[in-house]
């Protein structure tokens, strides 16, 4: 499985619809999307400055944006399918789909996961790959194109939330950031071409 991190900011971007259509063409069963929080985040951030309610909670709420994040890209492209938890991933793995993750159902249930604002959708993606033992995981920023990095060095970037290198820590498998021009890279990634995905 590889697991895809489309970060909330690609919304409204020309990128974003080819690279859900990459992934619901290309994907075989073997992708699923993580969704970022964008706007509807961003939501969560100015009602809490008004509400004044602790980061449990607006870590809640942030879950929650990530699951509408997550129904607006399978709204964008309607060949891809939604899953909620384990056994949906699996199935529509058997299905041969492009999957997006809905993670409220999977994530408010586990108690373990810190519920501050430096947990974000990048710390989560690298949890769903240690939960789904996945072979790769891809982050994609609004950048044109992000260097090869470590994960220490994409969260001193500010690319990724400041909990993502201990998140990642525990997935054993390969990491990848890509800007949004990076199609050509993932589709390598895709392909398991090594000499394309430098």
């Amino acid at each position: 499985m590889i697991v895809v991190k489309l970060g909330g900011s690609l919304l409204g971007s020309a990128e974003l619809p080819l690279w859900l259509s990459t992934i619901a063409s290309n994907s075989d069963g073997h992708v699923v999307i993580v969704p970022g929080g964008g706007a509807y985040a961003d939501t969560v951030r100015q009602v809490q400055k008004v509400a004044k309610f602790d980061d449990a909670i607006a870590h809640q709420l942030a879950v929650l944006a990530m699951d509408q994040f997550g129904l607006t890209l399978a709204a964008i492209e309607p060949e891809l399918v939604t899953a909620r938890h384990e056994l949906e991933i699996a199935e529509r793995s058997w299905q041969h789909r492009g999957m997006v993750w809905l993670p409220s159902t999977m994530v408010l249930a586990e108690e373990d996961i810190p519920k501050r604002w430096d947990v974000t959708s990048d710390s989560l993606a690298a949890w769903l790959a240690t939960r789904l033992k996945a072979k790769y995981l891809v982050l994609v920023k609004a950048r044109e194109t992000v260097p090869p990095l470590t994960p220490q060095q994409m969260a001193e970037q500010g690319l990724v939330d400041a909990a993502f290198p201990e998140f990642s820590q525990q997935t054993h498998c390969p990491i990848t950031c890509l800007g949004k021009g990076d199609i050509r890279r993932f589709s390598a990634i895709l392909k398991g071409d090594e000499e394309l995905m430098a």
